[in-house]
């Protein structure tokens, strides 16, 4: 209740500055003030800010004055299948049974185990980038092609708190799927990128 409390100011407040009502370059309200706009408690209206500091859209020192930071310009991710060049924060693994989806992408029987990673991509500075999500069967192997579909997507709670943004934000879903020379499947992969921040590139 008190994370939702949160993530929904983050979203009000985001808005704004979307909206230009806080203006990129210009001092950010402070806690006590937006505690006071909104009716929040202190620490919500505090971890609401850090919600958008950790994002990137505010930049200044946590308990200082916070200015609404310039925007960076949208990235293209140019080529969905490449190495990430930066560094690698949270990876969990595990072993799942195939949903009807995800065996229909992974050529395979519904309730199939599979393996799955889930990987945070980190930006030069440290912050989240993207999440990657893959799954395959048996051992990894090696591919010769890939394809890929791009759809627009509302973050869960849970991308969202990886990616520091507030539950429901935009974000573009590339449903990402390696083949090997034969043509087979041998691995799928959705990665999950903040829509204000990218676009897609092929």
């Amino acid at each position: 209740m008190a994370e939702a409390l949160q993530r929904r100011l983050a979203a009000q407040l985001l808005q704004r500055i979307q909206d230009g009502t806080y203006p990129r370059g210009s001092e950010f309200p402070s806690y006590r003030s937006i505690a006071a706009e909104f009716g929040a408690g202190h620490g919500a209206a505090y971890r609401a800010v850090q919600i958008l500091r950790t994002a990137g859209h505010l930049e200044g020192r946590p308990r200082g004055r916070l200015t609404v930071r310039d925007d960076p310009g949208v990235r293209t991710l140019a080529d969905p299948d490449a190495d990430w060049p930066h560094g690698r924060g949270e990876t969990e693994r595990s072993r799942p049974r195939a949903s009807e989806d995800l065996a229909l992408r992974l050529h395979c029987e519904p309730r199939t185990q599979v393996a799955c990673e889930r990987v945070e991509l980190l930006d030069p500075d440290g912050r989240p980038a993207m999440l990657e999500t893959s799954w395959w069967r048996g051992r990894r192997r090696p591919h010769a092609s890939f394809r890929i579909s791009v759809s627009t997507h509302l973050m869960t709670a849970d991308e969202a708190h990886l990616l520091g943004m507030a539950t429901g934000a935009l974000a573009l879903l590339v449903d990402r799927t390696r083949l090997d020379a034969a043509g087979s499947v041998t691995e799928v992969a959705d990665l999950v990128l903040p829509a204000d921040r990218w676009t897609v590139g092929r």
